[in-house]
């Protein structure tokens, strides 16, 4: 049996890990996933500040090799590089400039992560492993979390296309990088202040290919670290 092309190193409870994954699934790319954590030595043998996810390419030119490739916005230009359709790009010629694209990717990975995961996902789901706070103690622990969370989801709804994916009839990086954050809120009650528009959105996104063969070890289906 070949030997895939490509390592991904990250847990598939990462939402980084699971944006690279999507788009590997998406471009029919075929690799191997080394489920490890933040900080892990595997993860520090890979990143060299421990984060996830790294790509190991295993070929380059017909030649073999292990290049690592860190960070998940140079991971993805590779992607695309060796793989460019189907496209995740915005296609010349539509009316949203090519660049917004990428500049709502910025809005999920600098923005939405900590809002979305460091201020309720992540508080909540220790709360409840814990089973030490009531869920009055943890909405008043978070609630300053959830303020920002709606500030985020309604900036995030306007910047969206009317209808369909977040710009329009194709899904691209842009819905890669969310989806993963929305798809572990939706585990938490917090979930009831995400509006009309993202609840549809997801609801089309979970019939994507990719995203029902990456969703195994993540919140989504019950999956812890």
């Amino acid at each position: 049996m070949a030997k895939a092309p490509y390592t991904v190193v990250g847990t598939p409870f990462s939402t980084f890990t699971r944006t690279i994954t999507l788009g590997l699934q998406h471009k029919s790319l075929q690799y191997n996933q080394l489920a490890t954590l933040p900080q892990s030595v595997l993860a520090l043998e890979n990143h060299p500040f421990g984060y996830l996810p790294t790509l190991i390419i295993h070929e380059i030119d017909g030649k073999p090799t292990d290049v690592k490739l860190r960070e998940s916005q140079a991971i993805v230009r590779f992607i695309d590089r060796v793989a460019p359709e189907p496209s995740l790009h915005l296609r010349s010629g539509s009316c949203v400039l090519e660049e917004k694209m990428w500049e709502f990717v910025s809005f999920a990975a600098s923005f939405g992560f900590p809002i979305i995961e460091g201020g309720v996902v992540k508080p909540r789901i220790k709360a409840a492993d814990e089973g030490k706070l009531s869920d009055g103690e943890v909405r008043q622990q978070i609630q300053e979390g959830v303020v920002k969370l709606q500030e985020y989801l309604t900036l995030v709804e306007s910047l969206m296309a009317p209808e369909g994916f977040i710009f329009g009839e194709t899904p691209t990086w842009a819905d890669f990088f969310l989806f993963p954050l929305l798809a572990d809120l939706r585990m938490v009650p917090e979930w009831v202040v995400v509006g009309k528009r993202l609840n549809t959105w997801v609801n089309t996104m979970d019939e994507l290919p990719a995203v029902k063969a990456t969703a195994a070890g993540t919140l989504s289906v019950g999956g812890r670290p």
